[in-house]
């Protein structure tokens, strides 16, 4: 499991997470916005913004924002309407990238986007160049400390999971996008601790990557596109070496 596991271990190690607080509520705020603009209001009958608050809870954001978010969506407060958007290309090194952007302005949004690419040395290509090959799925990171590896198991599959690994310092569940929801909250009442949990796209190959400066660029490009206001999620199929990474750290 990498290119987007990997990276989400890469921002735990670096702290971003916790640095860019700001964006992640941004992000949030938009995700919940759609989602009840799309399906409705009513999380008990909108699987998407069900999922979308409990990103928002679980990165501690106040129950006033996610009401604003939602009442937006719905059309009681008024606010942008964003457009989703789906951007492909390549890191250096041959990396598949898929970025998931939700704009108000697309010119904006796409010009950033290539802009981001050309600048960390790779290259935007066309759509369906690379989103086939990745798969989407649920992934739920439950924290290695909080249970075993066998409990965990017994507890995701009863519940409706596709399969569990040990990452190190998380363990991952892996779910079809529309159990998601089902098995999150039942690990939940569980008891174990949840780091993450999201629809997220999983290459089905990566990419190993061995040299420090290829390494160094990818990391550079993720981050820039990350930044960019309009990307919700950026995915690629790139296995960095962990001796490069801590060199790089």
């Amino acid at each position: 499991m990498s290119g987007h596991s990997k990276w989400s271990t890469i921002k735990r190690k670096k702290g971003a997470a916790d640095a860019k607080r700001g964006k992640i509520f941004t992000r949030l705020i938009k995700e919940i916005t759609v989602a009840a603009r799309m399906g409705g209001g009513d999380p008990g009958g909108n699987p998407r913004l069900r999922s979308a608050i409990a990103a928002a809870k679980n990165e501690n954001m106040p129950k006033d924002n996610i009401e604003r978010g939602i009442k937006k969506g719905t059309g009681d407060l008024e606010g942008a309407m964003y457009e989703e958007i789906i951007y492909e290309g390549y890191a250096p090194g041959g990396v598949a990238v898929l970025v998931e952007c939700l704009t108000d302005n697309k010119n904006r949004t796409v010009a950033d986007v290539r802009y981001c690419f050309s600048k960390n040395g790779g290259n935007m290509a066309e759509s369906g160049c690379v989103s086939f090959l990745f798969d989407q799925k649920g992934m739920i990171q439950v924290e290695s400390s909080s249970t075993t590896e066998d409990e965990l198991m017994d507890l995701a599959l009863e519940a409706g999971a596709d399969d569990v690994a040990d990452d190190g310092e998380v363990f991952q569940v892996l779910t079809e996008p529309g159990d998601f929801n089902d098995v999150r909250e039942s690990l939940e009442k569980s008891g174990v601790k949840i780091v993450e949990a999201s629809i997220t796209m999983l290459p089905q190959t990566t990419v190993d990557i061995t040299e420090e400066k290829v390494a160094a660029r990818i990391i550079r490009l993720m981050d820039a596109l990350e930044d960019n206001e309009d990307v919700q999620n950026v995915y690629a199929n790139f296995d960095i070496d962990d001796a490069i990474m801590e060199s790089l750290s």
